[in-house]
């Protein structure tokens, strides 16, 4: 197994606490995440300690992401470890404020997966989170 990191920033026009909240709506992100069902699985739904599932697939056929909040610092950094049976590694969401009304999303995720599968998989996982991102982006306009 090897560490595989991928990462993606974009321009969102709105303010930083706006998407910050935006984004700390788990269930709200299977609104724009391409084929994704996301769901809160613990009693906290904010801060250390959430834990989070993320059914992305067609019909039953899909995959399964469990992960567990590591890192809360609102409105800027949310880093979570996935601890499902196939995604293993860590994710952030990262937010920098460039003036009151621009905020740089910067998301970022660290696969721990054989390089060779990574590299089959990389082409699908890059633009499926790129699409989603920018739909993300565009519920600001």
């Amino acid at each position: 197994m090897s560490s595989n990191n991928i990462a993606i920033s974009l321009t969102i026009k709105a303010p930083i606490q706006t998407v910050w909240d935006s984004l700390a709506q788990w269930e709200k992100q299977g609104d724009w995440m391409l084929q994704t069902k996301v769901w809160v699985t613990s009693q906290i739904t904010q801060g250390v300690g959430t834990s989070i599932s993320a059914f992305t697939g067609i019909g039953p056929l899909g995959i399964l992401d469990t992960m567990s909040v590591t890192s809360w610092q609102p409105p800027h950094t949310c880093d979570v470890v996935h601890t499902g049976r196939i995604i293993k590694g860590t994710g952030r969401f990262h937010l920098r404020e460039i003036d009151p009304q621009t905020t740089i999303f910067d998301w970022s995720e660290e696969v721990i997966a054989p390089r060779a599968i990574f590299f089959l998989i990389w082409p699908g996982l890059y633009l499926g989170v790129r699409i989603s991102l920018a739909r993300f982006a565009r519920t600001f306009r």
